[in-house]
């Protein structure tokens, strides 16, 4: 994908992402080819989950997300999982 389209999978203008595309390339985001100029969007996506922690990198499994929301609530003081538990499950009303 062009440049244009790689920002604004970042929320980004071409200005913004030419702007930090140095800093961006130095945390590891994804280069675009050297042939075409274009980045992958896969790859991209992989960068975006792995930052976010949720990406199945380095033989890691994917994060379980609420695994992630009782890790937030015991660090807040709040031991119980099930704040949340009904948004995080299919077919709960």
């Amino acid at each position: 994908m062009p440049a244009q389209k790689a920002a604004r999978r970042l929320h980004l203008t071409e200005a913004e992402f030419r702007e930090k595309l140095d800093a961006l390339l130095r945390v590891g985001f994804p280069a675009a080819c050297s042939i075409t100029g274009h980045f992958d969007l896969k790859a991209i996506d992989e960068w975006l989950d792995k930052r976010a922690g949720i990406g199945g990198h380095e033989g890691k499994p994917k994060r379980n997300v609420m695994d992630g929301l009782k890790e937030r609530l015991a660090l807040i003081g709040n031991p119980s999982p099930k704040v949340g538990q009904k948004y995080f499950q299919r077919g709960s009303a």
